[in-house]
């Protein structure tokens, strides 16, 4: 295998929003992974009683944990998006670099949109209650 060429790394290409994004939809999903964890530990501590219950409430609702759920909102929606970009370019559409770039700002654009929009709703329905 020696004088085989070798691959080049990452260091040699110049950073793109289409290799960013596709690095941050890795990410996502794996913040996701680890956010149904906090999902699956809040659902346990409902079936386990009101005291259980309690104590996560009071764990999820601290402010570091709200920043986690804002983010772990965010990386649903970014993976959301995304996914539906790449299952538009699975029927062939969206290779050429403009529309590709302009998908990727409009995946970005509606994930920040609408986990806005869902902290908004979230908050409202707290002080209305």
């Amino acid at each position: 295998m020696a004088g085989n060429p070798l691959s080049p790394h990452l260091q040699i290409y110049r950073p793109q929003l289409t290799s960013g994004m596709s690095i941050m939809h890795r990410i996502t999903g794996i913040a996701l992974s680890v956010g149904t964890l906090v999902l699956l530990y809040w659902l346990v501590a409902a079936a386990q009683g009101m005291e259980s219950y309690e104590a996560a409430q009071r764990c999820i609702g601290s402010l570091p944990m709200q920043l986690l759920l804002v983010g772990w909102t965010f990386a649903f929606y970014y993976h959301l998006c995304n996914g539906v970009r790449h299952l538009l370019w699975d029927t062939g559409w969206g290779f050429d670099l403009t529309t590709a770039y302009k998908t990727g700002y409009i995946a970005i654009g509606a994930a920040v949109t609408m986990t806005v929009l869902t902290w908004a709703c979230v908050i409202a329905q707290g002080a209305a209650a």
